[in-house]
């Protein structure tokens, strides 16, 4: 349904669809090691970040722990599995935010894009980029315009012959120009496969 519709409504993204097929996204509902994992793996290769991962892994025997138990160790061994102090505090904000309630994954699905960016940010060290991410391979939501990403813009001045590489605002007017909605997640998925710099998450 989403690749017919973004096929028939805009030329630019029409040869990309027909030649990577359809979207690949699987949702899950990991929401909780998702976001862990997302901190850890900021601004790493994909390679250092899984490598960091296990070893933060290590640390709970190799099982993904609990919010008390990441609060229970101090930054100092998370400093040695390879996480900065910022991340280590990250980490443990995110664990705070879960056990006093004031973030819920039970409830995520009930609320707006909006909602969940409002959320997710009140926590240090997840921004709207990251909750964008969320949002799209995560949670599966089809209409999330991440407009803030290099590769989406780089792409969208590829794709559509920009002189320079668009603003988030000038990716929204695309966006709306070529009738992306209800599918936005989609056609960023097409745009980063036309550079092939797909997320990965």
């Amino acid at each position: 349904m989403a690749a017919k519709h973004l096929s028939a409504h805009d030329p630019f993204l029409a040869p990309i669809i027909a030649e990577v097929g359809l979207c690949t996204i699987q949702p899950h509902r990991n929401y909780y090691q998702e976001l862990v994992d997302s901190i850890v793996s900021q601004q790493l290769s994909v390679k250092a970040a899984s490598t960091i991962f296990k070893r933060f892994l290590d640390i709970f025997g190799g099982k993904f722990p609990e919010p008390k138990a990441i609060l229970a160790k101090s930054p100092e061994e998370f400093r040695a599995a390879g996480l900065s102090y910022a991340k280590a505090r990250y980490v443990q904000d995110l664990a705070q935010h879960v056990i006093d309630g004031s973030v819920k994954f039970d409830h995520l699905d009930s609320l707006s894009n909006e909602e969940i960016i409002q959320e997710l940010t009140a926590v240090k060290g997840i921004g709207e980029w990251t909750v964008h991410m969320f949002l799209m391979f995560c949670m599966g939501r089809a209409d999330v315009l991440a407009t803030g990403d290099l590769g989406i813009r780089n792409g969208v001045r590829a794709l559509y012959g920009l002189k320079d590489v668009p603003a988030p605002q000038q990716v929204a007017k695309i966006a709306t120009k070529h009738h992306w909605h209800p599918y936005e997640t989609i056609a960023c998925w097409y745009v980063w496969q036309s550079l092939e710099n797909t997320p990965v998450l």
